[in-house]
């Protein structure tokens, strides 16, 4: 008492679930009277507070972890396709509490063909990566069965969705890249996602805005279309999730303008360096939200 001057104190232990985290110290230096019971009961108020805080940001730390930890074991390893080039990369929200369902999926169907998905479940939590690590699973398995036309499998995989214990919703493009005339072509159909953006090898970028319907799990029967665009060599095509465009800051075309404007001006660099590059340079500095992107191809 002498060292710090306090002439009366009064302590209250900080108490977790499970165990005393720390305590409380309140402590008079200048009146020698002590505390009253009141005094003693806002202290004690005020160290339950503090406890029942640090167990929330820890178990909301825990759910944090479990979620982003779930994402990053669910992303795939990009298969090996003769003839194109495919890169992705993931980046988690800066806050915790933005740990969402974005995630991206490639893979080599039945007939050599390969597909290309990415989608972004609604909801920021460990819902909605739960229920990306569901929808993932069945929209694989659902291209994998029969040899169908992108917007099939995304009707199946809606239904299906609609059949989940917990209700949700997801944007999804699926596409397939297909062999066509000597080259390639890209097919594909969109539930409610950012369009992909198509870059030439001459910096000539075009968003692909064709076959775009409803998201999944809203439970309205809609018919799906498919599209198709032929991929010249060296042409580039981006699908990404709406953390790369959106932002408090600015309006949505403004990061659409900004996406294919940085697209096009490296479009001449290694596709490792593109995507290093690109998240760089287009990702919004207020973005709060995780990012996935998927980059395919076509070598010239």
């Amino acid at each position: 008492m002498e060292v710090t001057g306090i002439r009366s104190a009064c302590i209250a232990p900080i108490r977790g679930v499970r165990e005393v985290v720390g305590a409380v110290t309140l402590g008079r230096s200048e009146r020698t009277e002590p505390f009253t019971t009141d005094d003693m009961l806002l202290t004690e108020d005020i160290a339950r507070r503090a406890g029942l805080a640090l167990d929330n940001a820890r178990l909301y730390e825990r759910q944090r972890r479990v979620a982003e930890t779930m994402q990053r074991h669910l992303l795939p390893q990009l298969p090996t396709v003769p003839g194109l080039e495919m890169r992705a990369c993931y980046v988690p929200a800066p806050d915790a509490s933005q740990v969402g369902g974005d995630w991206y999926d490639a893979f080599v169907m039945s007939d050599g063909t390969a597909g290309l998905v990415i989608g972004d479940v609604v909801g920021h939590d460990l819902d909605a990566a739960a229920g990306m690590a569901q929808v993932c699973n069945m929209l694989r398995a659902y291209a994998g069965e029969l040899e169908e036309p992108p917007s099939m499998v995304l009707d199946r995989l809606d239904q299906a969705v609609a059949r989940m214990a917990e209700p949700t919703m997801a944007t999804v493009v699926f596409a397939r890249v297909e062999h066509a005339n000597g080259g390639w072509q890209l097919r594909w159909t969109n539930a409610g996602h950012p369009p992909p953006l198509l870059v030439e090898s001459d910096g000539r970028a075009l968003f692909l805005e064709a076959a775009s319907g409803l998201l999944l799990g809203t439970g309205h029967r809609l018919p799906r279309e498919d599209a198709v665009v032929p991929l010249a060599p060296g042409s580039t095509v981006l699908f990404y999730t709406d953390g790369l465009i959106e932002s408090p800051s600015h309006a949505l075309d403004d990061g659409l303008d900004r996406l294919s404007t940085h697209a096009a001006d490296l479009i001449g660099q290694p596709l490792t360096a593109f995507c290093d590059r690109f998240l760089a340079s287009v990702r919004p500095a207020d973005n709060d939200d995780d990012v996935a992107l998927l980059v395919l191809r076509v070598p010239g």
